[in-house]
């Protein structure tokens, strides 16, 4: 069970970051920073209005998706500019942000860890049923009603609107939705700004359920890209089985063994999926 409601998580983070893989096509080494800023975002909020961090995530979704929204036409602007290796001038420039971000957040937010205070954090459920019991954390669990909310959310938009059409079509490619009427600029826009609104809306749940530091963004980093692999690079499908994968591997490490070793799992069960399957856990990925 704990790792289900970990794994509800990392689909928040990774769902988004496959979407803009897709549009975009760019790996985007900032993803911990985005979820890392949401969290202080959270923590400092709380801290001022004293309201509650789950009434405060639309107030973060809006604030760094606009931050998104404005970031992203410099990023089109890198890697158009290098035509012979956009994904690898992609990779270089947003790990070269995630530098950047990380050393920002240490000067300003200092080395110290901090934990951001939820009515949700000190409930669980208790179940005991045929001399099974089973405790579940409330904090976690609304953090998995919030997974599969926001997965509900993309599906809906991806396949019942206009703009998730235009944003199919132009994954597909890019030239042919161009002619068809699709602002590729304008919806990569969009696209990237709701993928850093939703990467920091869950910055603040992890923020309430583990902690909040300035070096947290490397962890999910990593995370999100072993997930958007695992699943199958821009198979957004694949991602929820992936990231439940990785919470259960996370779980059993955290429980039965040696938390340090948790990484190494983690990369050994990567490299051994993909011999066996290049294209991802379900052979549907790029």
């Amino acid at each position: 069970m704990d790792g289900i409601l970990l794994g509800g998580i990392y689909i928040t983070i990774a769902i988004a970051f496959s979407l803009t893989y897709g549009v975009m096509h760019i790996i985007d080494f900032a993803v911990g920073e985005w979820i890392m800023f949401g969290a202080f975002a959270g923590y400092y909020l709380n801290k001022v209005t004293g309201i509650d961090p789950f009434l405060l995530l639309p107030v973060v979704f809006i604030l760094f998706a606009m931050i998104g929204y404005l970031i992203q036409p410099v990023i089109h602007r890198v890697l158009s500019g290098n035509k012979g290796n956009p994904l690898l001038m992609g990779l270089v420039f947003t790990f070269g942000l995630a530098i950047m971000f990380q050393g920002i957040a240490l000067t300003v937010f200092g080395f110290y860890s901090n934990s951001t205070p939820s009515v949700f954090s000190e409930g669980s459920f208790f179940f005991e049923k045929f001399g099974f019991s089973l405790t579940i954390s409330s904090i976690r669990l609304a953090g998995l009603i919030y997974a599969l909310a926001i997965t509900a959310a993309l599906h809906y938009l991806l396949k019942k609107t206009n703009f998730g059409l235009g944003v199919r079509a132009l994954a597909l490619n890019r030239d042919s939705a161009g002619l068809m009427g699709v602002n590729g600029k304008q919806t990569a826009s969009l696209v990237y700004g709701l993928y850093v609104g939703v990467s920091a809306m869950t910055g603040v749940l992890i923020g309430c359920i583990l902690s909040v530091s300035a070096q947290m963004g490397t962890e999910y980093t990593i995370f999100a890209f072993f997930v958007v692999v695992l699943a199958g690079m821009g198979y957004l499908a694949g991602v929820p089985w992936a990231a439940l994968l990785l919470g259960m591997v996370q779980s059993i490490f955290l429980i039965y063994f040696n938390p340090g070793h948790t990484l190494l799992a983690v990369f050994a069960i990567l490299y051994i999926i993909l011999l066996i399957s290049p294209r991802g856990l379900f052979g549907r990925g790029v």
